[in-house]
């Protein structure tokens, strides 16, 4: 497979992004430590390595920064969430350089992942203003029901390296729309983003001290400190089930409202009656954004028999045809996975998959290059035996599978822990519903490949968490549910 070299002037354009990096708005530190780009491996820049003892001070900031903001007026929020999104669409392309030399997407993909990002703040811009209440008589008709909705306090946020501009956001915004303040801890492998989102944050109106981002290597330390603060009144965690399950116990001390996003193992489902070209489409979409690299991407494929043949002809079609290489050369539409440790991860993965009979119909292994590369990769015929069958990819690996009946694939595709996302394939509009209905998941793409949009609540069901981002449903997870009945008696 052919490798795309750097664009020059896009690599001298993101060599005075980086640059231009302010760390004036974090806490000093008395240590650093380094960001690396996975598409060459070569330091790109260093942050304050915080220690927890400067976690609580971010906190005893964010705490008085937040009582002041929680007393502001809903239009006052909206508006100051407005001036954040035309800042950060103003930098657009800066943000973009940012996000593909920290974390290694392809350029098209940072500035989709930066409009992405800043449209949802302005949805929380505009749900700042509605607020669910409630005003009724109670059945009884001797008193007056009023329910309200208050800001939960103090927010400890917690975003993965994958999307490092958009799960920040997904979660700031809200925080701030609902009226609290927010200590955040972005990814030590991406945190370049959200300190560069943080500063044109302030640049934008909000409150100095209101958003604090702490840059960290110590992650554990951060969340038992934070979380042993009777301050903090929510966490939200984007990140692997283990580590969700261990904060969840961190955060039950307190009784703190936490929203979790976790593991995913997506199944997507592709019936003989599904058009064969929406279905190519829509699984290179499914498994293909972000370099596979995200939650909900499409882990374990089936193919009903009938079209199975055509289908993974056409698929490895389209997955061979990706462009690999650096991710400052608009031409690349697959860059680097994230480390060398995913490169090792996905090459076990794939021959443990061909040793226990898996047929490899493309790509395999890592390009001989500099960089984290893995090549895109189809296996056909993976027994479920195999390590990737259970196991979420988290790269350009396409794992496919054959199956017989509509049954058969709705027990075989809920045979997991996790429940985030999947994916239907099918014209009939009686199956789509059927099946969708019929799978634990959080989310189903019927048809569609792409299922995260800032209108629509996005999480999972057991091992993938509990909570929702997005839609009306984020707002509330900011929000506590307040009651007050009011005695009523006649008068005269």
């Amino acid at each position: 497979m052919s490798y795309f070299t750097p664009d020059a002037d896009l690599l001298a354009a993101s060599d005075k992004a980086l640059k231009s990096v302010s760390t004036a708005h974090l806490i000093k530190a008395a240590k650093s430590f380094n960001i690396t780009d996975p598409a060459t491996t070569e330091v790109i820049g260093s942050l304050p390595d915080h220690t927890p003892e400067q976690a609580l001070e971010a906190l005893t900031k964010a705490d008085a920064a937040g009582k002041l903001w929680a007393k502001t007026s809903p239009r006052h929020r909206g508006d100051i969430l407005h001036a954040v999104y035309a800042k950060l669409i103003e930098h657009k392309e800066t943000l973009a350089y940012i996000i593909c030399r920290e974390m290694g997407k392809p350029f098209a993909e940072g500035l989709a992942e930066v409009q992405y990002s800043a449209d949802y703040v302005r949805w929380f811009a505009e749900e700042a203003l509605r607020a669910q209440g409630l005003y009724r008589d109670s059945p009884a008709g001797d008193a007056t029901i009023l329910v309200r909705r208050a800001p939960v306090g103090n927010a400890v946020l917690i975003a993965p390296w994958n999307f490092p501009m958009a799960m920040a956001t997904r979660k700031i915004a809200p925080a701030l729309a609902a009226g609290c303040a927010c200590v955040v801890k972005p990814a030590a492998l991406t945190p370049l983003t959200t300190v560069v989102v943080a500063d044109l944050m302030i640049q934008a109106g909000v409150p100095a001290d209101l958003v604090q981002v702490i840059t960290t290597t110590n992650s554990s330390g951060f969340s038992a400190t934070l979380l042993a603060d009777d301050r903090v009144r929510k966490i939200s965690f984007t990140g692997s089930t283990p580590v969700g399950s261990k904060l969840m116990e961190l955060a039950a001390k307190n009784i703190v409202k936490s929203s979790m996003e976790l593991g995913g193992n997506a199944p997507l489902i592709v019936f003989d009656d599904a058009d064969l070209d929406r279905a190519i489409e829509g699984a290179i979409l499914a498994k293909m954004r972000n370099g596979g690299q995200t939650c909900v991407a499409a882990n374990r494929m089936f193919v009903q028999e009938g079209i199975a043949d055509a289908f993974i002809e056409g698929f490895t079609k389209a997955m061979a045809a990706h462009k690999l290489g650096h991710p400052m050369n608009k031409e690349v539409t697959l860059g680097p996975v994230v480390d060398d440790r995913a490169v090792a991860r996905l090459q076990a993965l794939v021959d443990d998959a061909v040793a226990k009979g898996a047929t490899l119909r493309t790509g395999g292994k890592s390009p001989d290059q500099p960089g984290s590369y893995f090549e895109p990769t189809v296996l056909d015929n993976v027994p479920a035996n195999a390590d990737i069958a259970v196991t979420e990819i988290f790269g350009p690996v396409a794992s496919i599978m054959r199956f017989k009946t509509q049954a058969e694939v709705i027990e075989r595709a809920n045979d997991t822990e996790f429940g985030l996302a999947a994916f239907v394939f099918t014209e009939n509009l009686d199956r789509a519903i059927n099946v969708a209905e019929a799978l634990e998941t959080g989310m189903v793409g019927i048809n569609n490949g792409l299922l995260s949009n800032i209108a629509a609540p996005f999480g999972g069901v057991k091992a993938s968490g509990t909570g929702r981002e997005g839609g009306a449903e984020g707002l509330e997870e900011y929000q506590e549910i307040r009651y007050f009945t009011m005695k009523r008696r006649e008068t005269t």
